[in-house]
């Protein structure tokens, strides 16, 4: 089902981790979230992929899945998510502050505003309380206030991102797309977008059209 757009305002599409987070948002979580005992018995037992992962020869996504579960199996929901408010407090002095700012005159312009991300629900969805903006990333599994280390969905980078963003909004709805990242997991959302930002190629911000003049 599509969420409901008007031919007046414009979607504005923000990857978190290194475009408007300066920081790996995910591996911050487990520092901030668990035991340093628990995560060293944990990611010994995944080590092997680890190394991998730092060898460029295990994918992103799979990792981040894979420390999920490694890390989050069995923990009690209502506990993490105090954690997790308490951590996307903090994650607000570490955001970039020129995306930021382009992120509050998109709002001020009255456009749809949609943090895109790899990263977990866990979280994020503090975050994007705590910014008045919309969350599509990848939903994590709880059964009976645990959570079971799985995911829900899909990992949401790359063509994941894009079909997620075609899945809930009609971009013919909007008079521009707008859409920034960082990294080749964000090419495909960046394809959609009528204008475009990628951190640390482009100098320059897009200029966003006041669709009120």
């Amino acid at each position: 089902m599509y969420a409901t757009g008007k031919k007046n305002k414009n979607l504005a599409l923000f990857d978190f981790d290194g475009t408007l987070c300066k920081k790996d948002s995910f591996t911050g979580f487990i520092f901030y979230a668990l035991r340093k005992r628990h995560i060293v018995k944990q990611g010994i037992k995944i080590l092997p992929w680890i190394q991998a992962y730092y060898l460029n020869a295990y994918p992103a996504h799979a990792m981040r899945s894979k420390l999920f579960r490694a890390m989050f199996s069995n923990v009690d929901a209502l506990e993490l998510q105090q954690i997790a408010q308490d951590y996307a407090a903090s994650l607000m002095s570490q955001l970039n502050l020129p995306l930021l700012k382009q992120l509050k005159q998109h709002q001020i312009l009255g456009d749809e505003v949609v943090l895109v991300s790899a990263s977990v629900d866990v979280y994020l969805q503090h975050v994007c309380n705590l910014l008045n903006i919309e969350l599509i990333c990848t939903q994590t599994e709880q059964v009976n206030n645990i959570y079971t280390g799985q995911y829900a969905t899909p990992d949401c980078s790359s063509e994941q991102k894009k079909l997620r963003i075609l899945e809930k909004y009609h971009l013919d709805n909007y008079v521009a797309v707008y859409a920034y990242g960082n990294s080749l997991e964000d090419e495909e959302m960046l394809e959609l977008a009528t204008y475009s930002h990628m951190v640390g190629i482009d100098q320059h911000f897009p200029k966003i059209i006041n669709i009120r003049n």
